[in-house]
């Protein structure tokens, strides 16, 4: 697969990509943690090596403390072969530099935890534009409820769905963006709920609704 797109800032863009051969990438708790974690460590402009060094770092890194970030995230969610994400690129080359250190980075920490060798994802990631209000939105949905556009039985998946819902404190999206346009959750929620049925019987054809 190839990707031919230029990233631009303060642009949205829907991110995606899957294990090679569709391979399950999170086989457990900890795989879904480290990849979480990984999102936030790995998104600052000055590197950080590896996480495994930073966490024994004095200055290790936390978002949100004048830390200088590469992208946004709008919303996210891990399958067991396959993520997405709506990035906001706020850095120059924000989202190549972010996701070439996010994917090499758990690459490696699979490898060595499941004794493979070999790449772990089926390409280079793929984006979309997000060049309008109207796929923004619906966009947000397919990614927050991704595991039900699949048919996925709840606990085999993480997503941005339960910070939406304000059910984690400890979230890392730019939700303003999205909850902004609604009175309250419970409005998105009923639009969430009218557009996923959409997204169900438009996948084949919504050029955004991608795998």
């Amino acid at each position: 697969m190839t990707r031919n797109i230029e990233f631009a800032e303060e642009e949205n863009y829907h991110i995606f990509n899957r294990g090679v051969e569709k391979r399950t990438i999170f086989h457990d708790d900890y795989d879904f943690d480290r990849f979480l974690e990984s999102m936030m460590k790995f998104n600052v402009v000055e590197p950080i090596g590896s996480i495994y060094e930073s966490r024994f770092a004095k200055n290790d890194i936390q978002l949100g403390n004048g830390v200088s970030k590469l992208v946004d995230f709008v919303c996210y969610c891990l399958n067991p072969n396959h993520f997405h994400f709506i990035l906001e690129q706020v850095s120059e080359k924000g989202i190549e530099k972010f996701m070439h250190r996010l994917l090499l980075g758990y690459a490696k920490y699979y490898n060595h935890k499941y004794k493979r060798s070999g790449v772990l994802f089926q390409g280079p990631f793929q984006a979309v534009h997000i060049d309008s209000n109207e796929q923004l939105l619906h966009t947000s949905v397919y990614v927050n409820l991704n595991n039900k556009v699949h048919k996925l039985g709840n606990g085999v998946s993480k997503s941005s769905w339960m910070e939406y819902g304000g059910l984690d404190n400890d979230g890392i999206c730019k939700k303003d963006i999205i909850l902004g346009q609604f009175k309250d959750f419970e409005e998105y929620k009923e639009f969430a709920g009218t557009s996923l049925e959409w997204i169900k019987e438009n996948k084949e054809s919504a050029e955004f609704l991608i795998e």
